[in-house]
């Protein structure tokens, strides 16, 4: 219940906070009676004061606050309907064409990106979705403790496999070199046998809190990997003493600093066509930011997808499958480029978003590292 009331406030505050950056200009119908602006007395001409901007018929009654909140926060208007199929099925145009002025008839990038942000987290809240919910612990320890126990049978199968083919060698005159060498793998076999059995060691002695299985303590060799960073070392240090609150301290970083996105992969999507100036920044700015909108509106769609039954295979396909072919298609429509020009540089641009995804976790670290 809980996470149901936390998930319906994520939404509302997305809606409010896309509703900030888009306002209501272009929409509207001018009232029978209102002939002046009741914000600054401006004679009305249309559906807005000229002057100030504000709509010209203001509602004043209880129901028409509900209607602006639904209004607000779920952008039920024209433009988002307008908006909402052009991401979904041809982005290059919808992008084209607000970079080239058609503001009013569309929900901005902006708007959109932080509509769906919230949106998707408040699903995720809704659903109970969260990194914290993740037993760090027990999912590696026993992990490592399984492919230990497989590796070290296989590795004890082929000793045994081996001594059986060295007393034949022996058993077989002048066959003294091949034995030689066998005994070479052996022993080699030997080693890695050993080398898991003190690996096992380990991991039992993390499970049982540094005790090994003959109740002798385990000495903590540790792992000290350091970057240099020292604020990112002191991130990824936190993980280790507490990975459960960490990943908690992760998934709300994403939630607050998920506009950082669009700062890091501007410069990726300008490598593309750094050689032309007839795409300015600003170009590539919106080309990003709509994308991202559409990303976090296309993992809304998995997670419900998911909980309502589809398979995990599946999921993993159209994960894979589709953002690909949405930048594409976004690609080529926006730039105006052909399908061998728009595939490769999508291709490329696939390779840049895990480059910049990598950057983002990398700063998320950092930034942990304060709170």
């Amino acid at each position: 219940m809980d996470n149901g009331i936390e998930g319906v406030g994520e939404v509302v505050t997305g809606g409010l906070a896309a509703r900030a950056v888009e306002p209501a200009y272009g929409e509207g119908r001018a009232e029978d009676g209102e002939t002046h602006c009741g914000n600054c007395a401006t004679e009305l001409i249309g559906t807005h004061c000229h002057y100030c901007g504000q709509k010209a018929h203001v509602h004043r009654s209880i129901a028409a606050i509900g209607h602006d909140l639904i209004h607000g926060v779920l952008h039920l208007d024209g433009k988002f309907w307008r908006t909402l199929p052009l991401l979904i099925w041809r982005p290059g145009q919808l992008t084209r064409r607000y970079i080239h002025g058609e503001r009013a008839k569309f929900v901005s990038p902006l708007g959109m990106f932080l509509f769906g942000v919230f949106l998707m987290f408040g699903i995720l809240t809704i659903y109970g979705v969260s990194l914290s919910n993740i037993d760090v612990d027990d999912v590696t320890t026993e992990a490592a403790q399984g492919e230990l126990d497989s590796q070290t049978a296989a590795a004890r199968e082929e000793r045994a496999e081996l001594d059986r083919q060295l007393a034949v060698l022996e058993s077989q005159p002048g066959r003294q070199a091949d034995a030689a060498a066998l005994r070479q793998r052996i022993d080699n076999v030997d080693a890695r046998i050993e080398g898991l059995d003190i690996g096992q060691e380990g991991v039992e002695a993390f499970i049982t809190g540094g005790v090994a299985a003959d109740g002798n303590p385990v000495e903590d060799q540790g792992v000290n990997f350091t970057t240099g960073w020292d604020r990112l070392d002191y991130g990824i240090q936190k993980i280790e003493d507490n990975p459960g609150l960490a990943l908690y301290k992760l998934q709300a970083n994403f939630y607050k600093f998920s506009w950082l996105l669009i700062p890091i992969s501007v410069p990726f999507v300008w490598l593309l066509f750094f050689y032309t100036r007839r795409f300015k920044m600003y170009d590539h700015t919106v080309f990003v930011t709509y994308s991202l909108a559409f990303m976090s509106l296309f993992a809304i769609m998995l997670t419900v997808l998911g909980f309502a039954g589809l398979g995990a295979n599946w999921i993993a396909i159209a994960a894979l499958i589709v953002p690909f072919v949405h930048m594409y298609k976004q690609l080529r429509g926006t730039y105006s480029i052909g399908r061998i020009s728009a595939f490769l540089r999508t291709s490329v641009l696939a390779l840049f978003c895990f480059v910049t995804a990598l950057i983002f976790f990398i700063l998320l670290l950092a930034i942990g590292a304060l709170g």
